[in-house]
């Protein structure tokens, strides 16, 4: 295996985002479950796909490809509306505009958040088939990839609406920021009228995840963008001719690839790794965080300890 940091840094990815999952689930707070799901599915897929392919460009598992790739596009946009739908909200309960929330506000929450956090990003899954232009692609090392046919209409599709969710995050971030600065000493009152169970700590923790993961998605993203575009868009002739062989798979070797491009392709392959990793230093050491690893600690002393004892 040339590179068995992949599928190590992709499992451990999975599992690190996998330790908030406890309290952020009795919070029901969907936006975050939204992140979770998303980055313990795709780095799982990563680290399956660094297995099974390392050193080769075969295709065992076709119906493999087809699911896990659009999963993996579903995750680009579900990831920044995820972090928008959490900035929107720490911008209302930092607002004036509401004083405090009910039972219907948290039912209306919850189904706004769900719709925003998979039904979009399932639908631009679906989307993604108008600039699908063969069925995927095998890269060695890394796996089966989402084709795409580079036309102004896959910038439509898939990069431009990814960079609005994200610049729309930012403002409602900036905005919930104003909020925290102007009320900064009545505002742990505030969010307890609210009936919210935030705290400044969390209030300000979550922010700061957002806006981190928010802009460093975001600089990958229009890099991404520029890297595939700079050498030109190809023109949209019909859709038959785009999707013309549909059933093609492109299979890329590593030693068929050019240096510049595999250093890009691999860099990019780093970013849900990373992401995973920033967003559990922002919640693997918080308070709550604390009180569940003293949890486990108890109950490995009193259950584990107890029984290799007997």
């Amino acid at each position: 295996m040339q590179h068995p940091e992949l599928p190590i840094f992709a499992f451990l990815s999975a599992a690190l985002v996998l330790i908030p999952l406890s309290w952020h689930w009795r919070a029901r707070n969907i936006a975050t479950l939204s992140i979770i799901a998303w980055l313990f599915v795709v780095n799982f897929i990563y680290g399956v796909n660094a297995i099974v392919w390392a050193g080769n460009v075969n295709n065992p598992a076709p119906v493999w490809c087809d699911i896990t790739t659009k999963i993996i596009v579903g995750a680009s946009y579900a990831l920044p509306l995820s972090m928008l739908c959490i900035c929107k909200h720490l911008e209302m309960v930092s607002s004036s505009r509401k004083v405090s929330f009910d039972s219907s506000d948290r039912v209306r929450r919850v189904v706004f958040e769900c719709v925003m956090c998979f039904g979009i990003p399932i639908f631009f899954m679906a989307l993604h088939y108008v600039v699908q232009g063969h069925r995927f692609d095998i890269f060695e090392n890394t796996g089966c990839q989402a084709s795409l046919y580079i036309s102004v209409a896959a910038v439509m599709i898939v990069w431009f609406p990814q960079l609005l969710f994200s610049v729309i995050t930012l403002i409602y971030a900036v905005m919930a920021l104003h909020h925290f600065i102007r009320r900064r000493l009545t505002f742990a009152t505030q969010l307890q009228n609210s009936n919210s169970a935030l705290t400044p700590n969390r209030y300000l923790r979550l922010i700061a995840m957002a806006v981190t993961e928010m802009v460093w998605g975001t600089v990958f993203t229009a890099y991404n963008l520029y890297n595939n575009a700079s050498p030109g868009l190809r023109p949209w002739t019909s859709w038959a001719d785009v999707h013309s062989n549909f059933s093609r798979v492109d299979l890329y070797p590593a030693s068929s690839i050019p240096p510049k491009f595999l250093q890009s392709m691999m860099v990019f392959w780093w970013v849900m790794p990373a992401s995973s990793i920033i967003f559990f230093l922002f919640f693997g050491f918080g308070e709550e965080a604390q009180k569940e690893y003293r949890k486990l600690f108890m109950w490995f002393k009193r259950v584990i300890l107890r029984r290799k004892s007997i």
